[in-house]
């Protein structure tokens, strides 16, 4: 008796993202819509927010997040403070009566005024910037991780089936060897020998 072969059929992508997200296609949002359609067409997901940012970014941007590097570490604080001691000593002590800021240092203050004014949006700029860079890696994430999870949907469908696959083969086999065996014990059966009921001994004649 042959075997019947079965022809393993891989699960659906487009059924397995159903599975997962409770919801047919069209009615999920477009993000996830084109998760969904980028796991069909097996597709990558995954991106480089950062690079794709700055290669999309503006020279005022950029210069926005050099500021913000450079006023938010302390070789800025340390060169920012010696030029205030420095401002100080000069038209304090050096420049004495001839000072062109003497004390209170109302032009000093002016300067630093002018500073924050400057700097605090251009700092906002920058992290705004980097919130949106944030928004969009948790959304690249968010990608990644549904996809990941169609894909091991899918993984785990396929052995699934394939374990399905062995089983029924298996019993198969079982069934042709209980028919090869019901048939060796038909014909051991049928081919063994009569065996008598009783056997005479014949009785030698004395002379």
């Amino acid at each position: 008796m042959p075997l019947s072969r079965h022809r393993y059929k891989a699960p659906d992508r487009l059924q397995t993202a159903r599975a997962l997200l409770q919801s047919e296609i069209e009615k999920l949002p477009e993000d996830e819509r084109a998760i969904v359609e980028r796991f069909v067409q097996r597709k990558q997901v995954s991106r480089n927010i950062v690079r794709d940012y700055d290669q999309s970014s503006s020279l005022g941007e950029r210069i926005a997040d050099r500021v913000a590097a450079i006023g938010g570490s302390w070789s800025f604080i340390l060169v920012f403070l010696g030029c205030l001691i420095g401002w100080m000593v000069l038209n304090s002590l050096v420049l004495a009566r001839d000072a062109f800021d003497p004390y209170p240092y109302i032009l000093l203050n002016l300067c630093l005024s002018c500073v924050a004014a400057i700097q605090a949006p251009i700092i906002m700029m920058s992290q705004n910037r980097q919130g949106t860079i944030d928004r969009l890696r948790a959304e690249n994430d968010y990608a990644v991780n549904v996809k990941a999870e169609l894909e091991i949907m899918q993984l785990q469908e396929k052995l699934n089936g394939l374990r399905d696959q062995d089983w029924t083969h298996l019993v198969e086999l079982q069934q042709q060897q209980i028919l090869m065996l019901q048939r060796l014990v038909t014909d051991l059966c049928g081919a063994a020998p009569a065996v008598p009921a009783s056997f005479d001994i014949p009785e030698q004649k004395s002379e």
